[in-house]
């Protein structure tokens, strides 16, 4: 069965550009949601999922290869995960796969992987040394412009604060802790505040 799958990330904007030359599949799906959230976390890639469940899937096609997922690390495991269950994948822009019509891997796509390796491997460095200089910078704004002693917060103020909600949203999203640490520049002791508080209304 041949899938191409597409995904915008809100309801304004357009797919159009994702989606010529159809005729050839099965089922083509859209999904209007954040790249953030796993690919079979997404209403569409739950389908995906089930047909690769039921060993129907043999063709999964994408525009481009950040349809599959926003970092490099997600989209290269999703990626061999494939290979190794035999789907083939196509990537239209840049154009490349990592099986052939005939069957055979791709050398153009290991080449492709073992570079996408190489940015997963710098992207986690990355990740970890923006975690360590947020928590250094989130301990020192706490050190010189935090409330004065003897001043309480309430949990409505605190919840209302614009990094609050950016926090709020980003949860929704189905960011790691670490991811909004990062995006946020919070300490994850913040980011467990307002999980601890806001859980009811999530």
């Amino acid at each position: 069965m041949r899938v191409f799958y597409s995904r915008i990330s809100t309801v304004d904007q357009n797919e159009a550009r994702q989606m010529d030359n159809l005729e050839s599949f099965d089922y083509v799906f859209t999904d209007k949601c954040s790249g953030g959230i796993p690919f079979f976390d997404r209403p569409k890639g739950s389908q995906i999922k089930k047909l690769i469940d039921d060993q129907k899937l043999s063709h999964l096609e994408v525009h481009s290869i950040d349809r599959l997922g926003r970092d490099t690390i997600s989209v290269l495991q999703l990626w061999k995960d494939l290979t190794l269950k035999g789907i083939r994948v196509v990537c239209r822009n840049p154009n490349f796969q990592n099986i052939n019509e005939n069957g055979q891997t791709d050398m153009f796509s290991e080449l492709m992987l073992s570079i996408l390796s190489i940015m997963a491997d710098f992207e986690k460095k990355m990740i970890k040394e923006r975690q360590r200089e947020g928590i250094a910078k989130a301990k020192i704004e706490a050190r010189y412009s935090g409330r004065r002693v003897g001043t309480t917060e309430t949990i409505v103020k605190f919840l209302a604060k614009p990094k609050s909600k950016m926090i709020i949203k980003d949860l929704a999203y189905g960011y790691s802790t670490q991811e909004i640490a990062y995006r946020c520049r919070c300490s994850f002791s913040t980011i467990d505040k307002v999980r601890k508080n806001f859980k009811p209304q999530l």
